[in-house]
């Protein structure tokens, strides 16, 4: 039975700890379930990169127009953001990584990967894995894709250092089950940074100003909050409406709970 090797009730502590974060406490809660499935899997650090698919490059592109457009680390390191960002530059370039590529094959499906599931056995031998894992202390990885919407989906990985053993299949079954139930946080991780769902990602002032907006905060307090003048602040606003399509602060709390947005 699952129950006899997954401790669900943790999982189903930690869906409801999820849902108590407030709308503009996405990042706390990101950080949250990061470091909660890190803690039942024995993972030292885990990325979250949201990704999005353009369209017009599909059918002539190894990876189906998929791209990267967020990253983040549950405990972030400059070096290697640096590497990250390396293997970044190969996609763009045309040359990703066959892991990637094999990732990407599945785009559009809930699905978690092993590492091994991912690269044959002589992967291990070549740069990729030299540079990518072991130059950042990476032994193994768990990979995670949740789709948000055909041209959306949140990838997350969770690592193992090279001091410690790879990955069980049990720690497979946690991941996949902690995971597999809250599509609706996904989507409102996407949301905070404007990822899929905006026309343009949210600069890290606008998510500022986002927050104060999902907080209820009048454009004054929200300006005092971030150290701006109310103009500066206006204008922020306004872009972040444009971005969502959206033309006041109740169709954007509309779309933080899954309605249409009121004309």
């Amino acid at each position: 039975m699952l129950s006899d090797t997954i401790d669900i009730e943790r999982i189903y502590s930690l869906w409801d700890e999820l849902a108590d974060f407030e709308a503009s406490r996405m990042s706390e809660a990101r950080f949250h379930l990061l470091s909660v499935v890190c803690d039942m899997i024995d993972a030292r650090q885990a990325d979250w990169i949201g990704a999005v698919r353009f369209v017009d490059r599909m059918h002539r592109d190894p990876l189906f127009g998929w791209r990267p457009r967020s990253v983040s680390a549950l405990y972030p390191d400059e070096e290697t953001a640096k590497v990250i960002q390396e293997a970044f530059a190969l996609m763009e370039r045309g040359t990703p990584d066959i892991t990637t590529v094999r990732n990407a094959e599945l785009a559009g499906t809930f699905r978690v990967f092993m590492l091994h599931e991912l690269a044959p056995a002589e992967w291990y031998e070549g740069e990729a894995y030299r540079i990518y894992y072991r130059g950042i202390d990476r032994l193994d990885s768990i990979w995670v894709g949740v789709p948000i919407n055909e041209d959306a989906e949140i990838q997350i990985g969770f690592h193992r250092s090279l001091s410690q053993s790879p990955f069980s299949e049990r720690d497979r079954r946690i991941v996949a089950h902690a995971l597999r139930g809250i599509r609706w946080f996904f989507r409102l991780q996407m949301l905070s940074e404007g990822i899929g769902v905006a026309s343009e990602p949210l600069t890290q002032a606008e998510g500022n100003v986002l927050q104060g907006l999902l907080k209820g905060l009048p454009e004054r307090k929200i300006a005092e909050k971030n150290g701006q003048s109310p103009h500066t602040t206006h204008d922020h606003v306004k872009r972040i409406y444009r971005k969502y399509g959206v033309t006041s602060r109740p169709a954007l709390m509309a779309l933080w709970l899954g309605q249409t947005p009121p004309p």
